[in-house]
């Protein structure tokens, strides 16, 4: 697990490391383009010409000592400064000092860009206004040129909290960020412009942020980070959990299939399926492990008949864990479906889909979940599609993707849930715990079904006894996990959501 840190919190941490830890800025600048060039180095080798672009804060500081370590190394390198001698920082000054004695070449502007490298230290995490000017400039003729790039922390241009353009940005080749990964380089559009990140140490000590009680954590490594459910050699398929999966309706079988299998393929004992009948053929041929139950879906049918609703009411009995909406459809049967779960179940719950879609359509049940489970602990998992969660806020998608993880946790301050908002970057939260960024999954998996997929796996995650929140967290990272694996094993054109269930096999 990694922390992701805002400007402010990242500025916090380099204070605290001066002032009462008394690690020089120099010091931790030092740090900084040592591990910048090594990298550099590691990428491309020291047959390059390089160019650093610089401006006048600490950043063109640590890019100017970049230089230094470069030529070292028998590299040819150059400096550029952006920006006025007279707003310098003491550190860049000293840094800027010390190349010229090294006879570094130092250019006032971007003499040309006929460079096989350039370094980008104009901004780092400090900026908050609209680039324009000489600095544009000197971005658009980065972005124009030939040669790789490498961001310093973070691409100019790129707003350190949100990941916005600020009218524009470097699209870096890597980005070598220091300490500590930034929000702008995971949230979009800022993270198509960091290319590979690299996160390296630079002397801050660990202690600031290992207490964190709040804040946006990510996970990074696999190895460390997805910790599945442990599985008992003794078990047997009660002992890792049942699902009833209420989904599908006539129209939408597939969405039903493919929770149901993801939610066995992630470890779940077993599946109930109450579903509508003219899924009930193509769903025991494709599945023949999962029980299936069926409903009439009909277009004039406004509820459940007493034996149907007998059924669902003898599943939500069995199961330890329910999942409902994927495929459900808006029809008033389906909000019947809805009712009848919230109201006679007090166990460990998913809502996916259409379920999220009748849930934002009644506002008696919404404010059901102010509360949570009144008689049980057993948590609520919410997953909605960022055009979903828009629908629960009543709010336009647009002024939600204006602070995304500002808008998921006001929702779980006022509702008692997990929350998993999908996105390019998946956020989860809970009320009185961390925010989780996932940083898993590419482009390829966004196709139909692939939500789907994510409600079987954080419904089987809870079968087999995690938290809401846990299953919600290790689910997200899963599923983006298989999703890279698909994509490794093809591309991300051919990736289809059957494709994200069969690399659960890889984790």
């Amino acid at each position: 697990m990694e922390y992701v840190l805002t400007a402010a919190e990242m500025k916090k941490c380099d204070e605290t490391a001066i002032r009462e830890y008394g690690i020089a800025s120099l010091v931790l600048m030092e740090r900084a383009a040592l591990e910048a060039a090594n990298a550099v180095i590691a990428k491309y080798g020291k047959e390059i010409y390089v160019g650093v672009v610089a401006g006048c804060g600490n950043n063109g500081g640590d890019g100017i000592a970049i230089a230094r370590i470069l030529q070292e190394h028998g590299i040819r390198v150059e400096i550029n400064m952006v920006g006025e001698n007279k707003k310098l920082t003491d550190e860049t000054k000293i840094q800027l000092e010390t190349a010229k004695k090294l006879n570094i070449p130092v250019y006032y502007g971007i003499e040309h860009t006929l460079y096989d490298v350039i370094i980008d230290a104009i901004f780092g995490i400090g900026i908050t206004r609209t680039v324009e000017g000489k600095y544009r400039k000197a971005i658009e003729e980065i972005n124009a040129s030939k040669a790789h790039v490498v961001a310093v922390d973070i691409p100019s241009g790129v707003n350190t909290d949100d990941g916005r353009i600020m009218g524009c940005a470097v699209k870096a080749d890597m980005t070598v960020t220091f300490a500590y990964r930034k929000t702008g380089l995971m949230l979009y559009p800022g993270a198509s412009c960091a290319g590979e990140v690299l996160c390296v140490p630079i002397g801050i000590p660990r202690s600031l942020t290992d207490k964190k009680r709040t804040g946006v954590v990510t996970f990074t490594d696999k190895e460390v980070d997805l910790k599945l459910p442990d599985r008992s050699p003794s078990g047997n398929k009660g002992t890792f959990g049942k699902v009833l999966l209420a989904a599908g309706s006539r129209s939408m079988g597939g969405a039903c299939q493919l929770s149901a299998l993801a939610a066995y393929r992630i470890g779940a004992g077993m599946v109930r399926v109450f579903t509508a009948k003219e899924n009930r053929e193509s769903l025991l041929r494709k599945l023949p492990e999962a029980i299936v139950d069926t409903y009439a879906d009909m277009d004039d049918a406004s509820a459940l008949s007493e034996r149907e609703r007998q059924i669902l009411l003898d599943g939500l009995e069995w199961a330890d864990v329910i999942a409902i909406g994927p495929g459900l459809s808006m029809s008033e049967r389906a909000s019947d479906i809805l009712k009848t779960v919230l109201g006679h179940c007090g166990k460990p719950l998913v809502m996916d889909a259409d379920a999220l879609n009748l849930l934002a359509k009644n506002d008696a049940l919404l404010r059901e979940l102010e509360f949570g489970r009144r008689k049980t602990d057993a948590g609520i998992v919410l997953t909605p599609h960022l055009g979903e969660f828009a629908r629960l806020m009543k709010h336009p998608v647009s002024e939600i993707k204006k602070d995304l993880l500002g808008a998921c946790k006001s929702f779980t301050k006022k509702y008692d849930v997990s929350l998993v908002c999908k996105d390019a970057r998946t956020v989860i939260t809970k009320r009185g715990k961390l925010t989780y960024l996932n940083s898993s999954g590419n482009n390829g998996m966004a196709t139909a079904g692939s939500g789907d997929v994510l409600t079987g796996i954080i419904s089987g995650l809870l079968a087999q006894g995690m938290t809401g929140f846990e299953a919600a967290v290790i689910g997200a990272y899963a599923h983006g996990l298989a999703g890279d694996y698909a994509r490794e094993h093809a591309s991300s054109y051919y990736i289809m959501a059957q494709d994200i269930i069969h690399s659960l096999k890889y984790l």
